[in-house]
This record gives structure tokens, sequence and C-alpha cells, in this order.
């Protein structure tokens, strides 16, 4: 601002406070996507490590998977695509946690918070471009499924609610990642996180029935929340499932509702208290 000049006018109505939050929210959004196309090494293995283990678990380890409940070949390849679409979201879950706990180790999240914008405007941009870059992946992945034979089978109402589950996991995850990245303290500190997160992410249906587990992993795995947008996916494609005859088996659809809501309501709040305490 030029010494002397009057402040700018801080808007006061509601309208007018909404379009300065988004648009302050694209800034910092943009700051993401200019990033990543200055830098595209990082986002091209983000995209290409789900589609790597698509083909390993596709091919290499697809004719050990005939006795798992599921016909090898094409047919595991059905059953495999709607659980590799719901871990693509979830790994998502690395990226936020890396990029928030990189910016506030540099001081980045602080000079964001001490310039004339709005203070939900840095989280609220570091979510649009996270939703994009987990768009982009989905697209990936559902391209690389047509290219070895995976189909959907239901109607297009159908698969548009799947691809809404399947972000509405992600958005949910988002917040998780935030919060991870704003506790962490550091981007060193996220290995450590991941090594927690991987087993938990792979302990679900993604690859194998749960039915073919012992009693008490695949009652463990029935209730992790991305086994229930896995087989809610399953259904809506009209692909192969797992079936199962417990409570949450038979409710997955509406687990694959209620659970990425349950994990909004505790990280979405979390996220914004550590946030506005960071330089406290």
């Amino acid at each position: 601002m030029i010494p002397g000049a009057p402040a700018p006018a801080i808007p006061r109505t509601l309208p007018a406070r909404l379009y300065w939050v988004f648009a302050d929210a694209w800034t910092v959004a943009r700051r993401d996507l200019i990033h990543w196309y200055h830098q595209p090494f990082g986002l091209l293995v983000g995209l290409l490590f789900p589609v790597m283990l698509v083909l390993i678990f596709g091919y290499l380890f697809g004719g050990a998977m005939s006795g798992a409940g599921v016909s090898s070949g094409a047919d595991y390849r059905e059953f495999l695509m709607p659980g590799m679409f719901a871990m693509t979201m979830a790994f998502g879950l690395e990226g936020t946690m890396t990029s928030v706990a990189t910016d506030a180790a540099k001081g980045v999240t602080d000079r964001f918070r001490s310039m004339p914008m709005s203070p939900s405007a840095v989280v609220l941009g570091r979510s649009i471009a996270d939703m994009l870059n987990s768009a982009l992946g989905l697209s990936v992945m559902v391209a690389c499924g047509l290219l070895i034979g995976w189909r959907w089978h239901g109607t297009v109402g159908e698969a548009l609610l799947a691809i809404g589950l399947l972000l509405g996991l992600r958005f949910s995850l988002l917040w998780v990642g935030t919060y991870l990245g704003l506790v962490v303290g550091g981007p060193e500190s996220v290995m450590a996180v991941q090594i927690l997160i991987w087993p938990i992410l792979f302990l679900s249906n993604t690859f194998v029935p749960p039915e073919t587990m012992p009693g008490w992993l695949g009652a463990i795995t029935e209730w992790n929340p991305l086994s229930a947008t896995v087989a809610a996916t399953r259904e809506l494609f009209g692909n192969p499932g797992w079936g199962g005859d417990s409570w949450i088996a038979q409710n997955a659809l509406l687990m694959a509702v209620l659970w990425p809501l349950a994990i909004l309501a505790v990280f979405f709040p979390l996220s914004v208290r550590r946030y506005r305490s960071l330089s406290r």
C-alpha cells in the first residue's frame, strides 16, 4: 500500500465477504497449480504409482487370487479396479500432509496468515488444489481400468454416484491430511506417519475379500471406512464383490456416506483450530 493512502475498505456484506474468501482461496490454489506445472515430476509419480499397483496386482499377482473368493484374470481385475479407485483417493492424504507440513515448516503458512486475506483462504485453497489433483488422478485410473478390460455394468447415474462417493471420501481424508500436516511439524516427520497410514489403507477389501481372512482381522477390515467405499462402488459399478452376511457388509452404501461425514465432522474443526493456533 502507498504511504499516506487510505486503507482499503473492508467488505461488510455477506456476498462481498464470500467473494473475497473464494477469490483469495483461488489465489492460493493457483500457487499449487503453478508449482505442479513447473515441477511436474512429483505430479506424474503420484499419478503413475496407482497404475503400477494395478499392473502388479492385476497381472503379476492376479493369477494367485483364484482362491481368494473371485476368479482370476479379467474377473479379478473388475474386482480390483473399484478398490484401486478408492485407494488412489486415500493415497492423496499423504500428498496433502506433505504439502501442508512443508509450507508450515518453511513459514509460508505464517506469511499467508499475516497478509490481508481471508483466514480460511489458505486451507480452502489447499483443498481446491488437492481435489483438482484427485479428480485428475481418478480420471487416469478410470482410463487405466478401461484399457485393461474393466467396465461398469450399471447405469450412468449409478456410475456418477460411485464417482461422487470416491471424491467424497477424498474430501474427508483431505482434512485428515491437513490436520496431520499441521501437527507433525515438518516434512521429515511425514515418513513416520506414513508408516502408520499404509497398513490402515491395505487393511481393506481392496485386494481380497475379508471373508478369506481370520475372523477378527476380517471384522476389522469390514469396518475400515475405505472398505465401505470400495464395496459400495463395486455395487454401483456392477462389478464382482465379496458380499458378506454382517450388518456392515449389507449396508455398504449407507456407510460409504456416513464414514466420510463422520471423518469430516471430526477433522475439519480440528484442522481449523490447529491452523488458528499455529503462531500461539
